[in-house]
């Protein structure tokens, strides 16, 4: 059973000028240590991957119906890629006990000045 779709698209530049200016504090909160390793492998193109990634978090918040705003703390929701790069979804912290009884399924895309995800919630 279907428990919410998730949708968002993000300008990578946004994305590269909040890590340029704020660093590590930015990716610490926003993202998970795998996440980070996962992106920085791709040296110039690592802001698409940072994109996509946030776009999923953004998108999870949509279908739970929480949004960001009401104590959704995106580095407790992470995006990995199986062995075929298939996306799959990581849960740490506090949502390990609110949602790892949920299927999560995740698509990701970028392109040159955007990346986008759909995330689907089902029980």
């Amino acid at each position: 059973m279907i428990l919410g779709v998730g949708t968002d698209i993000i300008e990578v530049q946004r994305i590269q000028e909040s890590i340029e200016k704020y660093k590590d504090k930015f990716l610490n909160r926003v993202f998970t240590k795998t996440e980070i390793e996962y992106c920085e492998t791709f040296n110039d193109k690592k802001f698409l991957h940072y994109a996509a990634r946030f776009a999923a978090e953004e998108a999870f918040s949509k279908a739970l119906g929480t949004g960001i705003t009401e104590g959704f703390k995106l580095n407790e929701f992470g995006v990995l890629n199986d062995n075929k790069g298939k996306p799959t979804s990581q849960l740490f912290g506090d949502f390990i006990h609110k949602y790892s009884d949920l299927k999560i399924s995740i698509s990701l895309s970028h392109i040159n000045n955007f990346a986008t995800a759909i995330v689907i919630v089902e029980k």
